[in-house]
């Protein structure tokens, strides 16, 4: 009923490909990211980036980091 934000959310189903699928898992930070949360994650790195490159260079680099503490099997 509530996202995390506290907002109502309604869900939608969005095929992929097996290979951007695949992608996708390769970008989780933590075992149990959703798709969503991966998705979110990438159009707010893309918001950055329009503003500020060096901050969201910055961001991605602390991701990586965290995912290879996280999830070294990636």
């Amino acid at each position: 009923m509530d996202n995390k934000s506290g907002k109502s959310s309604e869900i939608s189903t969005v095929k992929l490909s097996k290979k951007t699928k695949e992608r996708l898992l390769k970008l989780k930070v933590y075992k149990n990211e959703t798709f969503e949360e991966i998705i979110e994650k990438m159009l707010n790195i893309f918001n950055i980036c329009k503003q500020n490159p060096e901050q969201a260079k910055q961001t991605l680099t602390s991701l990586d980091t965290q995912r290879k503490i996280n999830m070294p099997n990636l």
